[in-house]
């Protein structure tokens, strides 16, 4: 169910001893081929992660080995020295693998702001590259935790007359979750036979209906990275479309996972756009709710006051999204509470209490486009959690 379910993988995740807790903190993903195809998508926050800065370059020929994982430390904002550090890391790796450090992504995550500590960092590399095991997904999506409650792991296997292929995947994230790409550290590997243009052109694919509809708190880190290995060890071909798909069906699973593990959040809520102009005019209608504080804060005191979420629609441009107020419906778990911009059935129908899932779906009447993005409530406990994060 994690990132060793398809062939041709190892994985370890150990205590190098970055995090004062005690728990596991440095995970290493392993590709042993017989391909060793690689890519991957990055945040666009302009204030990036030496990590990211790194990854960005060594990703571009195609070739990925190996990458290698850290909880405890970001390693973002700490100038030329913290990209070293990176550097130093992936040379490491590369020494004790016995491969080329230009073929080792790195990817880092917790406080930004502060050196990580290089002697524990390369010291749990060398434990970690003696525990690498085709059963140690699980190990490595535990040691890859910050703020999660839970590991989030997934795949899914393909079969054809030339036989099957796995797509496996874990994650972490629970704050900072917001599209731009990517929201989170994930990594996603494949045992099917795929070039690297088609495998570049697959993830960028799924991540934009899947990691990129996710938007739990409006805040883009500084560390986003999704990373895609292919190991080519079940000799079976897949297109780029089929590879496309499964990556959708492994990442749109683990960014629902990392919805319903986020911060303090009471409810997860999927908010729907129908009847847009384009696909774009949805998004920016979607998201203008689900980055909307009143709303979040009305479903998590169970208040369907749909006011919110018409007023959060109307905030964008009538350029980007046209469409006309009293034409809109506006639905909370089925009931229709705003009709043609004005008040629908009775809002006291709506049940916010009975499950943890709400869906509001939007028509904007004024075409035949949509889409769906997932967010959460705001809650006291997201509150206190980020308040006392450095501490």
């Amino acid at each position: 169910m994690s990132v060793t379910a398809p062939a041709g993988f190892r994985a370890a995740g150990v205590t190098a001893g970055l995090k004062p807790s005690g728990r596991p903190d440095l995970a290493l993903v392993v590709n042993d081929g017989p391909e060793h195809v690689g890519a991957a998508v990055f945040t666009q926050n302009r204030v990036a992660a030496a990590p990211v800065l790194w990854s960005r370059t060594a990703v571009g020929d195609g070739v990925v080995r190996a990458v290698v994982l850290n909880s405890g430390g970001a390693n973002a904002c700490t100038g030329p020295e913290g990209f070293a550090d990176t550097h130093r890391t992936a040379e490491h790796v590369g020494e004790v693998l016995d491969v080329s450090a230009a073929d080792v992504l790195v990817c880092s995550t917790g406080l930004i702001g502060e050196r990580l500590d290089m002697p524990a960092l390369l010291g749990g590399v060398d434990t970690a590259a003696t525990a690498l095991s085709p059963s140690g997904g699980r190990a490595a999506a535990e040691a890859i935790m910050t703020t999660d409650t839970v590991t989030k792991q997934a795949a899914v296997t393909r079969s054809s007359q030339t036989g099957s292929w796995t797509v496996g995947g874990m994650a972490k994230g629970a704050g900072m979750l917001a599209p731009a790409l990517a929201t989170m550290l994930v990594v996603v590997t494949t045992d099917a036979v795929v070039e690297a243009a088609d495998a570049d052109a697959a993830l960028r694919a799924a991540a934009r209906v899947t990691f990129e509809r996710v938007d739990s708190d409006g805040c883009l880190s500084t560390n986003d990275t999704v990373v895609l290995l292919a190991s080519g060890a079940s000799g079976v071909r897949a297109d780029r479309e089929e590879l496309s798909d499964a990556l959708t069906v492994v990442c749109g699973d683990l960014a629902r996972q990392l919805v319903a593990d986020a911060e303090g959040a009471a409810h997860d809520i999927a908010v729907t756009v129908s009847g847009a102009t384009t696909e774009d005019a949805a998004l920016a209608v979607a998201r203008a709710v689900t980055r909307s504080n009143l709303v979040k804060t009305a479903i998590y005191g169970n208040d369907p006051n749909w006011g919110r979420i018409l007023a959060s629609a109307g905030t964008v441009p009538a350029e980007v999204a046209p469409f006309e107020p009293d034409a809109v419906d506006v639905a909370i778990n089925g009931v229709t509470v705003c009709r043609g911009g004005g008040v629908g059935e009775d809002r006291t129908r709506v049940d916010l209490v009975s499950a943890r899932e709400v869906r509001i779906d939007i028509d904007l009447h004024a075409g035949e486009a949509a889409v769906t993005v997932w967010t959460n409530d705001l809650t006291h406990d997201y509150v206190h959690e980020n308040s006392a994060y450095s501490t």
